[in-house]
Formats: structure tokens, C-alpha cells, sequence
């Protein structure tokens, strides 16, 4: 996923559909919710907890790009290239975990 290039489909959408974006408090409640919502996904089809029939339906890739969504329209509005901070954050974990996860145990 191009990471930057997502971030202007979602600001043109924005602008074009969505009239503004809604303030960073407001997306980082709608944030908490869409993540609520995942976890409710996994919970009840991986996890212990029995599945309802009306979660049956639900889309967990729907209900990522929905997190995915919010984190590109609060990364729009904080003025953050999130392109590369990604990239960034990516060269620190290569660089970090390199060795620790290849030889964590619980891992084999």
C-alpha cells in the first residue's frame, strides 16, 4: 500500500464528499469505535467468545480499511507524512528486532 498516496484519495474524498474533516477529537472516538469493532470481530470468530448470528456477517477487511480510514484522515489533519513515518518506524523494528525475534523461543 502506498502509503502517501492513500492519504490524498482520502483527502480528495474528503473534500469532495465529506465537506471537511470531522476535529481530531471527534476522530480519534470514531478511531476508538472502528477498533472496537475489529476487536469484537476477532474476539468472537478466533477468539473464546461464541460468534452472534449478526456478527456473522460482518467483514473484517471492511472494518480494518474503516480503521485504516480514520488513521489517514487524522494523520491528514495533524499535517504527518505518514509515509514516512511508516517507513521510518519500519527501519527502527528492522534494525531492533532483527536478532530478538528470530531467536525467541516461544516463537519455534
Amino acid at each position: 500500500m502506498d502509503i502517501k498516496n492513500s492519504q490524498l484519495i482520502v483527502d480528495t474524498w474528503i473534500k469532495e464528499h465529506g465537506v471537511r474533516y470531522f476535529n481530531e477529537l471527534t476522530n480519534m472516538a470514531q478511531l476508538t469505535e472502528e477498533v472496537g469493532e475489529v476487536a469484537r470481530i476477532i474476539a468472537r470468530r478466533y477468539g473464546e467468545q461464541s460468534e452472534k448470528e449478526s456478527d456473522k456477517g460482518k467483514d473484517l477487511g471492511e472494518e480494518l480499511a474503516d480503521v485504516v480510514f480514520v488513521v489517514l484522515c487524522l494523520a491528514n489533519q495533524t499535517g504527518i507524512d505518514l509515509q514516512a513515518s511508516f517507513d521510518k518506524k519500519m527501519d527502527i523494528k528492522t534494525k531492533r528486532d532483527h536478532d530478538r525475534h528470530q531467536n525467541n523461543k516461544k516463537l519455534k
